[in-house]
Formats: structure tokens, C-alpha cells, sequence
């Protein structure tokens, strides 16, 4: 049995002759909080979208808990026990806070404990005084918020999570960084991200992309302070 929760092993995408991932090896230990960044064209976001079934890796391979997912449709990967936060909401804007989540855990026959997961995971985002509010009427960061907890209701193994803090505000990142830290002591966390400020405030391990690969991987502090790390940030060449 492996120690890994989730493993890439040589997994490429290419798109005609661009190779936005080029032998990506992962590796992701059960309780680990992960963020993964780079710069724009870096390839972590094209990696986050074949974790999540958005994409058919052109070649590879992505294990999770044992099983290969790769090329998988995204209903079955969100079946295997994966939560998925994209970074546009998809929301029913019509409809409540508590309708939204309602939805979201249909598959809880039983009314009274569909309720009780409900008002639990309101609790523990922090968006109970929202629950009758309707989505369309909402501000961005209260929407994102309504969201993780769609995906937290259903109590994955994995949560993946794009670029969570987009558009909010300092408060909300804050507030928002302070969620992901709890909800890490009892899920598996990978957080794709750019802002290095609301990085320093949730991770400890840092997964650097560039060009593709992995350029480098450790606590975030030597991550960042990494003057090859840094130069990729500033647009220098690096590997030329």
C-alpha cells in the first residue's frame, strides 16, 4: 500500500506541439496541505485540470488512493472521494445558500441528517447568517465561501481548490486562509495559487512549476527564498 494519497507519474499534455506538461512526477501524502504555483503559462493549472477530469493527460499516469484517474470524467473522479473548487463559482444563482447545499448533498436520504450536515458545514465556513440569502444577490467573496462549502459537504478525501482567494478582499482572504488551515486537520488540501502573501499564510509544503515541470519542491520559506524560484517570478531566463 502506497503512502501516497495521490501520485503523478510522467503525466504530459500537449496541445499540437505545445507541451504544457512535459513528465510531470507528484507525490502527495494523506494530511498534507500542498499549494502548487508558477507563473502564468507555468502548467500548474493545466496539472489541477487533469486531477480534476477537465483534461486527458497525453500521457501518464494519476493515482489515487491506488487507482489510475487519469483520463476519467469528472463525475467519477468527484465519485472516488475528490472536491473540486474551481475558481469561477458555479453556483445556482437563483437559489438560497441553503438550497445550494441542499442540492449539494442529494444524496443524503435522510432528511433530519441532511439538515444536521448542512447547518454543520455553515458553521464551519462560517456562512450560517447567509443561509437564506440567494446566491445572485452576493458578493464575490461570500460566493466563493458558499462554494467551499458545496465542496466540503460531501466530505471528499481531497480537496482541490483553484485559486480560492481570486477577488477577494484582505478580510476575506484572511477569513479564507484561516478556513483552509482548519479544514486541512481533517482533509487533504492542494491549493493552485499565485499570490505569494496569502501563500505564506496557508502552506508548509510548495510545488514550483515552470515551463511544464516541476522546478522545485520544499517548505515554502526555502521555496520562496529560492533565488532560482525568484528569477522565474521576475521573468528572468532560467535554463537557457
Amino acid at each position: 500500500m502506497s503512502v501516497h494519497l495521490l501520485e503523478a507519474r510522467d503525466v504530459a499534455m500537449h496541445f499540437g506541439g505545445v507541451k504544457a506538461l512535459d513528465g510531470v512526477d507528484f507525490r502527495l501524502k494523506k494530511g498534507e496541505l500542498r499549494c502548487l504555483l508558477g507563473p502564468n503559462g507555468a502548467g500548474k493549472s493545466t496539472f489541477f485540470r487533469c486531477l480534476t477530469g477537465t483534461h486527458k493527460p497525453t500521457r501518464g499516469h494519476i493515482l489515487f488512493k491506488g487507482t489510475d484517474i487519469a483520463g476519467k470524467e469528472r463525475h467519477d473522479i468527484a465519485r472516488a472521494g475528490i472536491g473540486v473548487k474551481t475558481q469561477v463559482p458555479s453556483l445556482f444563482d437563483g437559489l438560497t445558500t441553503h438550497e445550494n447545499l441542499w442540492l449539494a448533498l442529494r444524496t443524503v436520504r435522510n432528511a433530519v441528517a441532511r439538515e444536521e450536515k448542512i447547518a454543520d458545514v455553515m458553521e464551519r465556513v462560517g456562512i450560517s447568517p447567509l443561509r437564506d440569502n440567494v446566491l445572485g444577490r452576493m458578493a464575490h467573496g461570500q460566493r466563493q465561501l458558499v462554494e467551499l462549502a458545496m465542496v466540503v459537504a460531501s466530505d471528499p478525501d481531497l480537496v482541490l481548490l483553484d485559486e480560492p482567494a481570486a477577488g477577494m478582499t484582505d478580510g476575506e482572504v484572511e477569513r479564507l486562509a484561516s478556513i483552509i488551515r482548519d479544514l486541512n486537520r481533517t482533509h487533504t488540501v492542494v491549493v493552485v495559487e499565485h499570490d505569494m502573501h496569502f501563500i505564506r499564510m496557508i502552506a508548509d509544503q510548495v510545488t514550483v512549476f515552470h515551463q511544464g515541470r516541476i522546478l522545485a519542491e520544499g517548505h515554502v520559506e526555502s521555496i520562496l527564498a529560492n533565488q532560482t524560484v525568484r528569477d522565474v517570478y521576475l521573468g528572468k531566463k532560467h535554463g537557457a
